[in-house]
């Protein structure tokens, strides 16, 4: 994906800073997401989120409210309501740039001014709440000891996070008339809740009340042992895997047409891990894996190998292949296994002498069904002519070229 820097104003007239994380191939639909109270539009898990939906075709921005992060203006000036305003701003400016958001997603007290915002915002058709509070009002627990001096000075600094905020009694006020019960018996997109159990900031039953005041359609994932604010990558990363397997649900992902001598795409490989090996594979909007290499070789082992992915293909190649003649011919093949290992070994038309290795791919099919010993000869004569296997008997040419 690339990042563009976006500016747009705010509900007080200010400029409010945004980063609107684009894909690098065609742009399918647009997701908005807001931060959690006093965080910024980098925490991990909206990085993390922008930058999976970003190689799902997905563009998303994510923003700093009014006060925060590099956005102008003075937090103690700002309330729930405020956000909700600075929300459907960034829609409107998505709106401007022929972007509109069709998929909103808020993480903690943004979660919660999401769905208020979803109401007024119709070209919404995914929600999606992270670690949400069903009452806003729940934010104020964060600095509860602070409450006095605010209700008789009009505004106290509490630290949240490890930094002071100045917090004002309009914000007090604000937080507590805002219902969203109401808000959520009448809301129109699909609603996806992800919610840790162990979440020691907003408890898990604030997950249930939204779940149980929404109409269908309606989805619940628990995050397990993820803290508050989604800080462990692995976390992060689960975040984002389930939003865009979800998404995809709802929102129209309908690639272009790929390009001609392409008939089946383009894949690509990015590396999601300088420090290992790990490579994000995504070929098209709707498939998404993981490359990596064992552990013994300095990876992460969280997915297959290259050769891994090569094996898979034939394999994949070859049940198809006898599946396909099967069905043309009616006979009783009720299920193909297809088991293929990889190794190098030394090339048996080599000269003497020589160390050369060719590949070998070992392959065992198991089929499954009243076969009679004619049929199961000839599927594995048919087994020979899978496209995948000619590829890798016959030559092939690999042209490649720097981009940009």
């Amino acid at each position: 994906m690339t990042t563009e820097k976006f500016t747009f104003t705010g509900h007080a007239g200010h400029a409010l800073a945004a980063r609107l994380d684009v894909p690098e191939g065609p742009h399918l639909a647009t997701a908005l997401f807001a931060h959690c109270f006093t965080c910024s539009k980098d925490i991990i898990a909206a990085r993390r989120i922008a930058a999976r939906l970003a190689a799902l075709g997905i563009a998303v921005l994510r923003f700093d409210f009014t006060g925060l992060g590099h956005s102008e203006g003075e937090f103690e000036n700002t309330h729930f309501s405020s956000n909700v305003d600075d929300i459907l701003l960034a829609a409107q400016a998505l709106s401007d740039r022929d972007m509109p958001p069709s998929l909103l997603i808020g993480h903690s007290l943004g979660g919660a001014a999401i769905l208020k915002a979803a109401s007024r915002l119709p070209d919404t058709k995914g929600v999606v709440t992270i670690g949400a509070p069903a009452d806003p009002a729940h934010v104020i627990e964060t600095f509860r000891e602070a409450l006095p001096r605010i209700r008789a000075e009009g505004s106290a600094e509490v630290r949240l996070g490890g930094r002071p905020y100045r917090v004002s009694d309009a914000f007090l006020e604000d937080v507590k008339s805002s219902d969203l019960e109401t808000i959520l018996g009448n809301l129109k997109p699909a609603l996806l809740v992800l919610h840790a159990p162990r979440d020691e900031v907003v408890s898990i039953d604030n997950a249930a009340r939204i779940f149980m005041a929404a109409k269908h359609p309606k989805s619940f994932v628990t995050l397990d042992d993820a803290d508050h604010l989604i800080t462990r990558a692995e976390d992060a990363e689960y975040v984002a895997e389930v939003i865009a397997a979800w998404a995809a649900k709802y929102i129209e992902l309908t690639p272009p047409a790929p390009p001609p001598g392409a008939p089946e795409g383009i894949v690509r490989a990015s590396e999601a891990d300088p420090r290992g090996f790990l490579q994000d594979i995504q070929s098209g909007p709707n498939h998404h894996m993981y490359a990596d290499e064992p552990l013994a070789y300095g990876g992460t082992n969280k997915g297959l190998s290259p050769y891994g992915f090569l094996s898979a293909g034939l394999a994949a190649c070859t049940s198809m292949t006898i599946r396909m003649y099967a069905r043309r011919k009616g006979w009783p093949l009720d299920h193909v296994r297809v088991d293929v290992s990889h190794d190098k070994v030394h090339a048996q038309d080599a000269e003497t002498g020589t160390r050369d290795r060719v590949d070998q791919f070992q392959r065992e099919i198991c089929l499954e069904g009243a076969l009679d010993a004619d049929q199961r000869a000839r599927l594995l004569e048919i087994a020979d002519r899978c496209p995948v296997h000619r590829t890798l008997e016959g030559s092939s040419k690999v042209v490649t070229r720097l981009v940009d």
